[in-house]
């Protein structure tokens, strides 16, 4: 009997030892943490900062203030920021946001394991799609999280958000997908495609990864609507993926050429078809458009599933592919819907002077130290406009341009927009011109 009572406390003593609850608290999520959490790091970066001191006895917004303010020597200071990035190979290239290193002088990482931080350097960045990618300075065989895919999301699925808000150290959230493809207006003109959820992203966590409950990496946590409450945004896998590559190899995206000229569809259109799209004006002889059969007149629904609404926002969406890669087209020609697949190509040598030459209409130089207006096409969009030959080209949209070379830069994402607007210089007047 004794014996018995004896067996019977040691069974109800090992049922309540801790370590009978190991398997237990070993859920999906826990296990999907424990994968992914040490290729996750934090970031900070240095900024140096040079501002001109102000005079000691100044005489307001005089134009003595102002020389005096000339004559002093620029002072410098440092400022430091916070984000998150993830390791994505063993060599140490991390993957996070472009506004995360945007302007950096110095760039350090810290590990999970509480090692010495190490330093980094920026390899390459786009701040239109805000992504970076960074590599370890020191060499070493790192833990990593290799990309995964974001195409197969399903709606409501539990997700974790992991980075590190405020210089905390790592912090986890999880949520659920409450959007597969939102699309969020990003600036004036562009934007971008995400996965919304209600995972709680903080400031700092800004790089970190997003991972679904097996572990893969399908996102990089990017943005709070700050307006609401509990919505998070993140930028899918399958686009960070696109450009990865040019991000390593060329320091940069470079544009995908399609060979299309588009324009807005009517409100009739949208009224009678029910649809939104963007009207296709010409297609190019040769070009991957023309290869892939696309005509005037069709109306692009889509791209690779995501809706396109304006030349605004399919520019915007184009800007994610590079030479090589191929998207799907759902078009509408007539009354029927067709798919299209077309494989983008790069530029051709000297394309986008020859296009400012065919769509707006002049030629540039450069000619002391600006852009000028060597020639304007008789009865083009720009002599419409009142451009005349001397003028001085400064910027294109909200970009500065001083050379040929900035200039192509500028215009090189924007070829799909509808229009763009040309600040001119004539007399030291300076105008807003918007072409064709």
């Amino acid at each position: 009997m004794v014996f018995s009572r004896l067996i019977l406390v040691l069974i109800v003593m090992f049922s309540f030892c801790p370590s009978s609850y190991s398997a237990e608290r070993q859920t999906p999520v826990v296990l999907a943490v424990a994968k992914a959490r040490d290729a996750v790091v934090n970031i900070r970066t240095e900024k140096i900062i040079q501002r001109r001191s102000r005079p000691l006895f100044g005489f307001g917004d005089s134009i003595f203030d102002q020389f005096f303010r000339d004559m002093l020597p620029p002072r410098s200071y440092k400022t430091q920021s916070l984000g998150s990035g993830v390791i994505i190979d063993s060599d140490g290239h991390i993957l996070t946001n472009a506004h995360v290193v945007d302007k950096a002088s110095k760039i350090f990482i810290a590990l999970s394991d509480n090692q010495p931080e190490l330093e980094a350097e920026l390899i390459g960045k786009d701040n239109r799609i805000d992504l970076a990618i960074l590599k370890i300075i020191k060499k070493g065989e790192y833990p990593f999280l290799p990309p995964g895919h974001s195409d197969d999301l399903l709606l409501g699925e539990t997700i974790i958000a992991i980075g590190n808000p405020l210089g905390l150290g790592h912090s986890i959230t999880t949520g659920i997908v409450s959007s597969l493809k939102r699309r969020i207006r990003v600036d004036r003109v562009h934007s971008s495609v995400f996965i919304q959820t209600d995972a709680l992203i903080n400031p700092g966590n800004s790089g970190g990864p997003l991972i679904n409950i097996n572990g893969e990496l399908i996102g990089i946590n990017t943005a709070i609507a700050r307006q609401a409450q509990g919505i998070g945004f993140s930028i899918p896998i399958d686009t960070a993926k696109r450009v990865m590559g040019d991000l390593i190899q060329y320091g940069r995206v470079r544009r995908g050429f399609l060979g299309l000229d588009i324009g807005p569809v009517s409100p009739a259109f949208v009224r009678s078809a029910g649809e939104s799209g963007v009207l296709v004006e010409d297609v190019e002889d040769n070009s991957p458009a023309d290869t892939a059969g696309l005509l005037a007149a069709d109306v692009i629904l889509s791209v690779d599933g995501v809706v396109v609404a304006s030349p605004e926002e399919f520019s915007s969406l184009l800007q994610t592919y590079t030479p090589g890669t191929s998207l799907d087209l759902i078009v509408l020609r007539g009354m029927k819907k067709l798919k299209k697949n077309v494989k983008l190509t790069p530029l051709p040598d000297g394309y986008l002077l020859s296009y400012t030459r065919r769509v707006f209409g002049f030629e540039l130089q450069e000619k002391n130290g600006g852009l000028v207006l060597s020639q304007v096409v008789s009865g083009s969009a720009a002599e419409q406009a009142g451009l005349r030959r001397g003028d001085l080209i400064v910027k294109v949209d909200e970009r500065q341009v001083k050379t040929l070379d900035e200039y192509k830069e500028a215009l090189e994402f924007q070829l799909d927009r509808h229009s763009l607007t040309f600040t001119v210089v004539r007399d030291n007047v300076a105008y807003l011109v918007e072409l064709p």
